[in-house]
């Protein structure tokens, strides 16, 4: 692999250091510098990862197989690849093989799965031959009524059980009970590449394979490049599907080369569009995408085929010039004969030899051959001028094939695989490979780190000219501070304004969790305080206190029970009502306070002044207004309680019904015993008269109270404070007087230790950069020069 040039070794160290200044710099931390952290690693890392992804038969491994030119990956119309193949680059004479199996345990779930996808309802056990064969029997006649072993989903998923289970069976030795069991091409006596490809590429072996990983010679895999062919994303095993997702949304992804079916099917299909998606929420794959549709032979033939898909092309995917149209078959295969001749019958006794074994001896057809002559005499690709191809009926596809090769030689194996698009596309990702790549990964860097150093350019230039246009004299200093005192002080005093505002629309607005908390308990006081007085009215004392009150009488009405009633609940109640709003009110002005004192203000006061201003005293005697205004509202509010309800004595409500009943009960006698008797009705009288009230109290007037007392003393409050604490400048000048010579002697100090460490971070900074453009430059990326910081443009940055 091509070592970076010497000016990127450190590149790395540069962009942290970087990353470690804007780190540095408070106001720009809550930058996002993903992008670089990801762009970094994809310019520096030795790996190239390049997927391929697409749906179940759309052609992909045909499509690795015809940009290799070689015959590595497992290729068959109707078969889903469920294995994760990597191709690395290897020496000529270091090429390998390296095969990992799945393990019993994971063969047992995709055969289960598939049985259920079926609906074979047979127990799973892959040790039984009876078992196997009934579910070789049902995937077989599965396959016949669908009508062959591609042509529907449900026929797929019947291939792929049957190939499982032959993979397990030819390969049980191989394979673990938990482990996925991994074997050198050696191990399994394989002399070079190619046989131990033929054994991988044959679909059982395939299907019980989880990751085979390729070592071969090939310019392309050059450089750290990376082929990885993924299962499809429609795969008939749910779990092979979700690697491929899983691998496009992997950091480690540099590039995408995305096979599409819509050549074939006319439409991008739901998982298509999905697969589009999830590449574009990768970061690290950017725009190298690259967009394959495949068997594009397919159009050829079909007029509609190709509208649709050409409006496809051109709606969907006009803003990239990455499109191109393969027939991956034709294009591999024709690289293929090319080495052929009539002694091999092109290829059927070499390259096709073994798809071309029929049943009884009888030779069967490669899909190839029949593509080939279709596209010699349907096309339309071919000029007559230049060929003139006959296909006989009496001839058999094979001896077509034969013949037409024999007649036009070469020159239509060229043309066949110059109209498949397959050099045009090598030629494409060839060039972006081992031309484009590298710089590109390093212009990505760059146009990422651009903005960073924008800012901190910016930044560094705006802190030192603050500093900088400070004055550097003591009494410059102290002249500076004084003349901003005054400004200071009223600052101070809008800021407390505004605080003291906020805190009470906070009240108001139920923003408050904490006064929320303290006025919750106040309601459930006041109703658990009614529910108690209720439950331990005493009628008995009640009479006694009438006739007390009247010593000629010797009874008492109802309504002198129920007036001593009225008197004593409102009166109880109004004790509660008053302890709970003095509580309020301790506990809002302790918490208002503790938030003045933490207030930058407040340390801003202390420092003019030396004191706070009076405001802890002007907070304190408002605590008891506001207090004593509370407690008088309580009284009154409470007060009221002593009159019924308004709707107490309405007709035919249950209250007057109630009334009426106890005065029914109370007059049997004249005598306590008929009244004390009538306790428990009098008591529930009470209640329907009481209840309405006090929640009509703590749930609406008591709280808009509340409310208007705070608004109407604490808002005056704080806009007088904030006058008076700017007629403190007098007081202020003199305490500050005395402060500020020590003040600016440290100030001054401090102001050059800034404007130093302003400086060694400048210097940080161009230092990281040079090493990063070095770098650039031995990229050509000349237009792509992150900028540097002219010290002197910073105007003597360091006094003295």
């Amino acid at each position: 692999m091509p070592s970076l040039p010497f000016q990127c070794h450190s590149l790395k160290e540069q962009v942290e250091s970087i990353l470690q200044l804007l780190q540095q710099e408070p106001s720009l931390r809550s930058q996002d510098v993903t992008p670089v952290q990801t762009s970094l690693g994809k310019a520096i890392s030795p790996r190239f990862e390049i997927i391929f992804a697409g749906a179940f038969s759309a052609g992909k491994s045909m499509l690795i197989n015809a940009l290799l030119e070689r015959e590595l990956l497992y290729s068959a119309e109707g078969h889903a690849t469920g294995t994760e193949c990597k191709i690395e680059y290897a020496q000529a004479d270091e090429e390998r093989v390296v095969l990992t199996f799945l393990s019993k345990v994971e063969i047992i779930q995709q055969a289960t799965s598939l049985c259920q996808q079926l609906g074979f309802t047979t127990a799973v056990d892959i040790n039984q031959a009876e078992v196997i064969g009934l579910l070789h029997q049902g995937c077989e006649a599965i396959i016949q009524r669908e009508g062959g072993e591609s042509k529907s989903e449900r026929a797929k998923q019947a291939k792929a059980l049957i190939l499982l289970l032959q993979g397990y069976e030819t390969n049980e030795q191989h394979i673990h009970p938990v482990n996925n069991a991994t074997y050198s091409m050696e191990q399994f006596n394989f002399s070079n590449l190619k046989e131990a490809a033929g054994y991988a590429r044959r679909g059982s072996n395939s299907a019980v394979l989880k990751q085979i990983e390729y070592y071969c010679n090939h310019p392309l895999l050059e450089d750290g490049n990376v082929i990885i062919d993924t299962p499809g994303i429609d795969a008939p095993v749910e779990k092979d599907a979700q690697l491929t997702y899983a691998k496009i949304q992997h950091p480690d992804t540099s590039a995408v080369v995305c096979v599409l079916k819509p050549a074939s099917a006319g439409d991008m299909t739901k998982e298509e569009t999905e697969l589009l998606e999830k590449m574009r929420q990768n970061a690290g794959i950017r725009d190298r995408v690259f967009y394959v549709f495949n068997r594009i032979d397919e159009t050829w033939y079909n007029t509609q085929l190709r509208q649709r898909l050409d409006d496809l092309v051109n709606g969907q995917f006009r803003d990239t010039s990455r499109v191109y149209k393969t027939s991956g078959l034709l294009g591999f295969y024709g690289s293929q004969i090319k080495q052929t001749s009539i002694r091999d019958r092109f290829g059927l006794d070499s390259v096709f030899v073994e798809s071309s074994k029929g049943v009884d001896g009888k030779e069967e057809t490669p899909q190839f051959v029949y593509a080939f002559n279709n596209y010699c005499v349907s096309s339309g690709k071919l000029a007559s001028s230049n060929f003139r191809i006959s296909l006989n009926g009496y001839e058999t596809p094979n001896q077509n094939y034969v013949r037409i090769l024999a007649e036009q030689g070469t020159p239509l194996i060229h043309q066949s695989i110059q109209d498949s698009g397959i050099e045009e596309f090598r030629t494409a990702i060839t060039r972006y490979l081992t031309e484009e790549k590298r710089p590109q990964l390093f212009k990505n860097l760059a146009d990422d780190l651009e903005d960073i150093c924008i800012k901190l350019k910016k930044n560094y230039q705006t802190l030192h000219h603050d500093l900088d246009s400070q004055p550097r004299e003591i009494e410059m200093m102290k002249a500076q501070e004084l003349q901003r005192l005054n400004q200071q002080l009223q600052q101070v005093g809008r800021d407390f304004n505004q605080h003291i505002t906020e805190e009470v629309n906070d009240v108001i607005n139920s923003a408050c969790d904490a006064f929320e908390a303290d006025f919750r308990l106040l309601q459930s006081r006041m109703i658990r305080r009614l529910d108690e007085l209720l439950d331990t009215f005493s009628v008995a004392d009640a009479y006694r206190h009438a006739t007390l009150s009247h010593p000629r009488n010797a009874t008492a009405p109802l309504l002198a029970i129920l007036v001593e009633a009225f008197y004593y609940l409102a009166n109880e109640l109004e004790d509660i009502l008053i302890d709970s709003s003095q509580e309020i009110v301790a506990n809002l002005f302790q918490r208002l306070m503790v938030k003045i004192r933490k207030s930058e203000y407040y340390r801003q006061l202390y420092r003019l002044l030396g004191n706070d201003a009076g405001i802890e005293q002007e907070l304190k005697s408002l605590e008891k207004q506001v207090t004593q205004s509370l407690v008088d509202a309580a009284s009154v509010e409470c007060d009221r309680f002593v009159r019924e309800s308004p709707k107490f004595y309405d007709e035919d409500t249950f209250s007057i019904y109630q009334f009426r009943q106890t005065l029914l009960q109370t007059s049997q006698s004249y005598d306590s015993e008929s009244m004390v008797e009538a306790e428990t009705a009098i008591r529930q009288l009470l209640k329907l008269d009481f209840e309405p009230k006090v929640s009509h109290t703590i749930r609406k007037t008591f709280r808009q109270t509340i409310n208007q007392i705070l608004k109407t003393q604490l808002l005056p409050m704080a806009e007088k404070q904030g006058d008076e604490i700017l007629q403190q400048y007098p007081q202020a000048r003199v305490y500050l007087e005395k402060t500020l010579q020590q003040e600016a002697e440290e100030k001054i100090a401090n102001n050059n230790r800034l404007l130093g460490v302003i400086k060694s971070k400048v210097e940080v900074y161009n230092s990281a950069v040079t090493n990063i453009n070095g770098c650039l430059q031995a990229m050509q990326l000349y237009d792509h020069l992150l900028p540097m910081i002219n010290i002197g443009e910073l105007d003597d940055l360091v006094q003295g």
